[in-house]
């Protein structure tokens, strides 16, 4: 397991009111590694995160007391793994998955990603 560094989106946090913020939100989240989102706890159909990059998706917006809030769609791949028996002909299977994040930004980029969970 990983150590992750405490989120910073800087570049989105200074793009913040402008024309370029989605665009800018997109690329910094997808400079990030997977394991240091919430992705796992977002799994719906496979058991683990998988290699290939994600997409962000912006969904929306908004700005209260210098804290941006903004909500995002993950496209992302699950692994469906075979229980790893040498009979086993089950390959390694990739999975698309999708969850929401609330990422909150702060006057000076630091960020808090968490998991949205999906509504009825």
């Amino acid at each position: 397991m990983s150590h992750c560094p405490p989120l910073r989106l800087p570049r989105s946090q200074a793009a913040w009111g402008t024309p370029e913020f989605e665009a800018t939100l997109k690329a910094e989240l997808e400079e990030v590694a997977a394991e240091c989102l919430p992705l796992q706890q977002g799994l719906s159909y496979s058991s683990y995160v998988g290699d290939s990059p994600f997409r962000v998706v912006p969904i929306s917006t908004e700005a209260e007391a210098g804290v941006v809030r903004a909500t995002v769609g993950i496209i992302y791949t699950g692994i469906i793994a075979g229980c790893s028996c040498a009979d086993d002909p089950t390959p390694q299977d990739e999975q698309t998955e999708y969850c929401r994040l609330r990422v909150e930004i702060d006057a000076s980029g630091n960020a808090l990603a968490s998991l949205l969970a999906d509504e009825p």
